[in-house]
């Protein structure tokens, strides 16, 4: 059996976060984390390894320079993309891509 990809999707709205995160983990070869707070996804980054970043809706450009710089300072293989939502064929879409480039 294959690892599951795995994904931590950061953004500031709750509901739209756990929708993302439903919506990923609607994938069997995907397992979605979340995190609403800046706090929360270097926590979440320092005790997982995960394939890709999703930084979503929400995130001021402070906090995203910030969580970009953090997260490839201390993984620089780590793959980071923007959502900012689109529905779940968008969100499939760009993980994919992410995952394939």
């Amino acid at each position: 059996m294959n690892e599951k990809v795995k994904i931590l999707a950061v953004g500031r709205n709750q509901e739209i976060l756990e929708t993302v995160v439903r919506l990923i983990n609607a994938n069997d070869a995907w397992e979605g984390k979340g995190a609403v707070t800046d706090k929360e996804a270097v926590q979440a980054f320092d005790h997982e390894v995960f394939d890709l970043i999703l930084l979503c809706n929400g995130i001021s450009s402070d906090s995203e320079d910030n969580l970009r710089a953090y997260f490839l300072a201390h993984r620089p293989a780590t793959k980071i993309i923007q959502h900012y939502g689109g529905g779940s064929g968008l969100l499939t879409a760009e993980i994919y891509e992410a995952l394939a480039g």
